[in-house]
């Protein structure tokens, strides 16, 4: 197959190689074709032998249910860049009957980001962390969980918000990530407020990576009709607390494990 330089297509083309090169002549196979856009030429399983295959980001898997899960490669990938978030803490609830205690919101999860060269793994076992339930009436959320991609990285879910507005700390703390290459902090819940000797709010969720803290419950003292439910989070996100008669804090978002693939 000839190959056409400057128009011309008789000649030779000379390459010089290292010093270290030995064991007589190079032989470069060249590919037939001309291959498809945004390929590239790179050197296939057999030695000498070039092939267009295609460069750069390929495509994604997002994982967004709780649980177990296993991420496969796809064939030609070499690289991947992970972000692992944890579940969101779930909002506090409220007695439901005194301004003076009002719940504390979840906690925003951590997030872990790390690029693996995967070029000879074939799959990575996947976690995602649930988002922590609402504390009913008087009660406290729960923790989010931890989400995982393998031994490689991780990150804990959000705190859980408190019960009970008359505690030095009601709103549940950050959850963190760990192993990569970047560890952000989730943001932590919000604690009680009193807007009015009337009107009662308690605290909104934190944040994570993926923003979506949810907002607190609120309503007027002793009526529904302009009130409004806590908010769960989302991806990672802490649930809103509960606040006075709408007094059911909101589940934390549950985490998220996004992967991008790279040839």
């Amino acid at each position: 197959m000839p190959i056409k330089l400057n128009g011309e297509t008789s000649g030779s083309v000379e390459l010089d190689v290292p010093a270290a090169v030995s064991g007589g002549d190079v032989t470069l196979t060249l590919p037939n074709g001309v291959g498809s856009a945004n390929q590239v030429l790179k050197n296939s399983a057999t030695p000498g032998t070039l092939e267009f295959l295609n460069s750069g980001f390929q495509s994604i898997q997002t994982f967004t249910t709780s649980g177990s899960h296993t991420w496969t490669r796809p064939s030609g990938i070499t690289r991947i860049k992970v972000y692992v978030t944890g579940g969101g803490g779930g909002g506090g609830g409220t007695p439901g009957n005194n301004l003076d205690d009002l719940g504390g919101a979840g906690g925003g999860a951590g997030t872990a980001i790390e690029e693996i060269d995967v070029s000879d793994i074939s799959s990575v076992s996947v976690t995602v962390g649930a988002g922590g339930t609402g504390g009913v009436n008087n009660g406290d959320g729960t923790t989010g969980g931890t989400s995982s991609f393998g031994t490689h990285c991780s990150a804990t879910g959000g705190g859980a918000g408190f019960g009970q507005g008359s505690r030095t700390v009601n709103s549940g703390g950050a959850g963190e990530g760990t192993g990569g290459d970047i560890n952000l902090r989730g943001n932590a819940g919000s604690g009680w407020l009193v807007n009015t000797i009337t009107e009662g709010k308690g605290g909104s969720g934190g944040g994570s990576f993926w923003g979506g803290g949810g907002r607190s419950a609120n309503d007027t003292w002793g009526s529904l009709a302009n009130g409004f439910s806590a908010e769960a989070g989302v991806h990672g996100g802490g649930g809103g607390a509960g606040s006075q008669s709408l007094n059911t804090g909101a589940a934390g978002g549950v985490g998220i494990v996004v992967v991008e693939e790279y040839a």
